[in-house]
């Protein structure tokens, strides 16, 4: 084992040896300064190392690179982002930490932040424009060094304001503005596709289980889902029309009124796989078989669906990749770049929950 060595004690630094095992000299935290003791080098050195702007010899880089790992040495994030201005953080308004939906959005900017060396605070902001503005607040108290938005209420002046302050990136709309980015999702072209599959079995009423109107993406779906109709020469029944509120709950109630309207239809288009999976089980209970009795097609493409019995048919929109996207159209923003413009497209995912319409 290394040992102290003796000149240490009258101030001067020695270098461990080649090869030779290095003995943790201090108990807490290691410090930059503790490592170039040990190593015997400046602490400018060590911290050109890190950074791999150092121009000395690979013996000298190894040396240091083992005491900083024998030491358990951890650069200081504190004090690296005060270094460069920056708190290395990037706030997060979401709307329900809780979603499937959101929650995949929140794993992919967590992911890309990750590698960047970013760390995300996320709050709540419930669909709710007051308590979203409030918790914008809070990130800015907390002086993150840039704001991502998943979709939500506020208007777009607000967070056009918000990009005069820092870098502003936000999802599910199309807004332009200086130090802001936005990144949508064709969800006219995802409802149309939906519509088509179904039409492309042969069916023809197709009811339309909708999410709240305030929402921008239901108002959207429902919009595609209404001009394929007429492109199709479908029937246009508003009572094949259900409102929800992109709840499995909603989705199970919403089933359940168009049931007991007796209104005709073979095939159901929910507005999200979550609404999709209430409305299989009021089928369920209904005595309804799917896809044998009702063609059921949800949208979002959660990682759950494809494992519902049966698998749900459903519009893929890839939520981790819109997540990823917006971490790093931030990083880019927080660089100087111009990140690239991104629109989503639609995809459908043909599973066992529709089938060929038989009479």
């Amino acid at each position: 084992m290394l040992k102290q060595p003796a000149s240490a004690a009258n101030g001067s630094t020695a270098a461990p040896s080649q090869g030779a095992e290095v003995q943790p000299l201090y108990k807490g935290r290691a410090t930059l300064g503790m490592v170039a003791q040990r190593a015997g080098v400046s602490p400018s050195t060590v911290s050109r190392i890190l950074n791999g702007t150092a121009k000395v010899s690979e013996d000298k880089q190894t040396l240091v690179r083992q005491v900083i790992e024998e030491l358990g040495f951890r650069p200081d994030p504190t004090a690296r982002s005060l270094a460069g201005g920056r708190t290395m953080s990037i706030g997060v308004l979401t709307q329900y930490i809780d979603s499937p939906f959101y929650g995949e959005a929140l794993r992919g900017i967590e992911d890309v932040l990750h590698q960047a060396e970013y760390a995300p605070l996320f709050v709540s902001g419930h669909w709710n424009q007051e308590e979203e503005r409030s918790r914008l607040g809070l990130l800015q108290d907390r002086k993150v060094d840039g704001i991502i938005v998943l979709t939500g209420k506020l208007a777009d002046q607000t967070l056009v304001d918000m990009a005069n302050q820092l870098p502003v990136v936000v999802t599910g709309r199309q807004l332009s503005a200086p130090n802001l980015f936005s990144i949508d999702f064709d969800n006219i072209e995802g409802a149309g596709l939906a519509v088509k599959h179904l039409h492309a079995l042969g069916h023809q009423n197709v009811a339309f289980i909708s999410g709240p109107l305030d929402h921008p993406d239901a108002e959207q779906r429902l919009m595609g889902y209404r001009a394929e109709l007429a492109r199709r020469d479908m029937p246009s029944d508003d009572a094949l029309v259900v409102y929800s509120d992109f709840q499995e709950s909603g989705g199970f109630r919403a089933m359940n009124q168009l049931l007991e309207s007796r209104v005709n239809f073979s095939a159901v288009i929910a507005a999200n796989d979550q609404m999709a999976y209430g409305a299989r089980l009021a089928l369920h209970r209904a005595g309804l078989r799917v896809p044998d009795d009702i063609s059921l097609v949800g949208f979002d493409d959660l990682p759950h669906s494809a494992f519902t019995l049966p698998p749900l048919t459903t519009v893929r929109q890839s939520v981790y990749e819109i997540g990823a996207s917006a971490a790093k159209a931030m990083i880019d923003l927080l660089s100087k770049k111009t990140p690239s413009t991104i629109l989503i497209e639609a995809e459908i995912i043909v599973r066992e929950s529709s089938r060929i319409f038989r009479r």
